[in-house]
């Protein structure tokens, strides 16, 4: 028979295992999830407002003219005369070629021209002599014809000795590369000691003039048709540029024509549009967005910028919060962003409340306690 003493000592531990089992029994677990406070968000109201209808079009940048710098002479590289990456003028020295051997050939090209000089004025005297002689009767007329024949011959060689030094000038001035437009100039493409060669025209630089900067773009043949009617008359369509990181360009553009035929594997129209770009912010080849205005949109339903979330497939969704203060999932078909938030094409009616921040601490079917959004509609990247 067991002792008393021995059944004391085993009495607390059956005790506490008895507690613990009544502790971790579910209906436990669902009173401690209910006692949970609902998490606060911030919501705010879809509104229906006028806003500018706008449309995104991809384009790439362009720049305004574009010029190859290349030799017009043959010969060994001097110097550069250029910081690669600067911007330089119309005239401005690029690149100096040896003009020793085009300076002789124009002192050559010189002393022809003397030489022909001179042999002009001689046949002008005999010619002059030849006339008077003819009419005193002192020489025949076939002599005079050969006196005048000389003289027009060596009147030829002087105007073809001119245009030879001429071209010699020319040779001898192509020897300084200067920059044919202004614009900004890239890497240089040769270095000093390297052989160009005129036949080749080897190129040495290219310059881009990029202030102002094209846009080219693409549109629907019906909306380019519009676009240009209205680029027309005086209220032409404003246009913003759209930077890949979702800035907007400070200044706005200009549209400046559209193509005269449309492509017929997509049925779109060529466009093009020209902004200011002095601080050279803008570089060709960019890939961008152009914003166009057509007008008004009434009754647009219009939430946050902040609003609006991408799924993982890069889906826009909204959490709505219905009556019963339970957020739900709801996935959207969104227009353009304008200065008031995002515009709802699709998936939500005006009055409706959304959720603006605190999208952290909630998921679908959960209750949640709006509170009203402090902030203020903009057109900040979501």
């Amino acid at each position: 028979m067991p002792s008393p003493r021995r059944n004391s000592r085993h009495l607390p531990l059956a005790a506490l295992v008895c507690l613990c089992t009544a502790a971790c029994k579910p209906g436990s677990e669902d009173r401690s999830a209910a006692a949970a406070p609902a998490p606060d968000v911030a919501v705010a109201r879809a509104e229906a407002a006028t806003v500018p209808r706008l449309v995104d079009l991809p384009g790439r940048l362009v720049p305004t003219r574009v010029a190859e710098v290349r030799a017009q002479v043959a010969g060994i590289i001097q110097e550069r005369a250029f910081a690669e990456g600067s911007l330089v003028r119309k005239g401005d020295v690029l690149f100096r070629i040896d003009p020793s051997v085009y300076r002789a050939e124009v002192d050559a090209k010189a002393a022809a021209l003397a030489r022909a000089e001179a042999t002009r004025i001689q046949a002008l005297r005999q010619s002059e002599r030849t006339e008077t002689l003819v009419e005193r009767q002192a020489a025949s007329t076939a002599q005079a014809d050969i006196a005048t024949a000389t003289l027009r011959q060596a009147e030829a060689d002087v105007a073809s000795a001119r245009a030879l030094l001429a071209r010699a000038r020319i040779d001898l001035d192509f020897a300084t590369v200067r920059a044919p437009i202004d614009g900004r100039i890239g890497r240089a493409l040769v270095t000093e000691g390297a052989l160009v060669s005129q036949g080749e025209a080897t190129k040495l630089a290219l310059i881009q003039q990029v202030d102002p900067i094209f846009a080219d773009f693409n549109a629907a043949a019906s909306e380019a048709g519009l676009l240009a009617e209205r680029a027309a008359g005086r209220d032409g369509p404003a246009v913003r540029l759209v930077m890949p990181d979702g800035s907007l360009h400070g200044d706005a553009g200009r549209l400046l024509f559209t193509d005269v035929s449309v492509d017929p594997g997509t049925g779109q129209v060529s466009l093009r549009a020209t902004f200011p770009n002095p601080a050279v912010a803008l570089l060709p080849g960019t890939y961008v967005r152009v914003r166009l205005a057509q007008g008004m949109a009434a009754g647009a339903v219009v939430v946050p910028a902040q609003a609006i979330q991408r799924s993982s497939a890069g889906v826009p969704q909204v959490y709505v919060v219905g009556p019963d203060r339970t957020a739900a999932l709801r996935p959207v078909r969104v227009g353009a962003l304008t200065d008031s938030g995002w515009i709802v094409e699709d998936g939500l009616r005006p009055a409706e409340t959304v959720v603006v921040e605190g999208f952290q601490k909630i998921q679908p079917g959960l209750a949640v306690n709006p509170l009203p959004w402090p902030g203020v509609r903009t057109a900040a990247k979501p």
